[in-house]
């Protein structure tokens, strides 16, 4: 990952924009340190796929662990008339 200072991206904000499209770019500013990651559109999608899907699966597993009484199949098909 590229580290730039928040001036220096400042002073050539296209060529950093342009970088972003290879690699993330780290913007730090002093007494503060990191400030931004500038990504591009594909690794932002990408990386919020990933968390989306992440959040299913722990969604998933604590339903899995809920206690309430599970609901047979055929009483299923009988509230259904099925």
């Amino acid at each position: 990952m590229t580290s730039i200072t928040l001036s220096e991206f400042r002073a050539r904000q296209s060529d950093y924009i342009a970088a972003a499209q290879r690699e993330p770019v780290e913007i730090t500013s002093r007494g503060v340190g990191r400030r931004a990651v500038v990504v591009s559109p594909d690794f932002f999608d990408r990386a919020l796929e990933a968390l989306e899907a992440q959040a299913d699966v722990l969604a998933a597993a604590a339903a899995r662990n809920e206690i309430e009484p599970r609901v047979s199949h055929a009483d299923v098909m009988a509230e259904f008339g099925l």
